[in-house]
């Protein structure tokens, strides 16, 4: 069985895309095959950090978004990872109700999850009691607590919609927050995070020994959070 990631959570800089490519350098780092889809058009972070394994897609276009489904049916040894930029939830949600493609997954035996990265603020909240509204129990969720901001996500743990969720049996995992001056050098050498880890030059902007070691503790704690869910 084939199963289709959608890396989302519709408001910006929640850490859509750093989820994205750590879970590209997961299954990279565990063999576990799979294609990845890009719908940011402007700085696509797969298409620029996993070039190889990468491709674009156009989230306002039928005729891309279907490329997606097919290539899962296609190819059910690989997982597919797509990293959905920010408000993109309107297209795809269109795309998902009018062809029908929860339906078409369940009869082509295609598991389709929605990663749900979110921050500590109420506005992660709502939209993710929107999208729960929207979806109920025909997607399979994992909700991304990406300490960002800070760790307490007492608005979510109170407000009902983390318990409507797990009711729903989605599953929840914590993104520990990289030193920020760690995570610039890496975007601004456009470094795999194997590379982040492992490689050193001679760049004005060369990570050092012990952000090196910082990048291996982040990396193995995200990694733990990963093999609970059994990808």
């Amino acid at each position: 069985m084939s199963t289709i990631h959608f890396i989302g959570g519709e408001k910006g800089g929640v850490g859509k895309s750093v989820v994205a490519r750590l879970l590209a350098q997961y299954m990279i780092d565990h063999d576990i095959p799979f294609i990845g889809f890009d719908t940011d058009r402007s700085h696509g972070s797969l298409l620029r950090f996993y070039t190889d394994f990468a491709s674009p897609t156009i989230i306002d276009n039928y005729q891309s978004l279907d490329t997606i489904i097919e290539t899962a049916s296609a190819q059910p040894e690989q997982r597919i990872l797509v990293d959905l930029a920010a408000q993109t939830h309107y297209p795809l949600a269109l795309w998902i109700e009018e062809s029908g493609v929860l339906e078409l997954a369940d009869e082509l035996g295609i598991s389709i999850c929605y990663w749900n990265v979110m921050d500590s603020g109420k506005d992660c909240v709502d939209l993710l009691r929107k999208l729960l509204d929207q979806f109920g129990s025909r997607l399979n969720y994992v909700l991304v607590q990406n300490q960002l901001r800070d760790d307490n996500f007492n608005i979510l743990e109170f407000s009902g919609v983390k318990d409507r969720a797990l009711d729903l049996n989605a599953r929840i995992i914590t993104l520990k927050r990289l030193h920020a001056p760690a995570m610039t050098k890496i975007d601004s050498n456009s470094y795999s995070f194997w590379a982040a880890k492992n490689k050193d030059n001679d760049s004005a902007n060369a990570l050092g020994l012990l952000e090196r070691q910082r990048i291996k503790i982040w990396l193995n704690h995200a990694y733990k959070e990963f093999d609970m869910l059994n990808i």
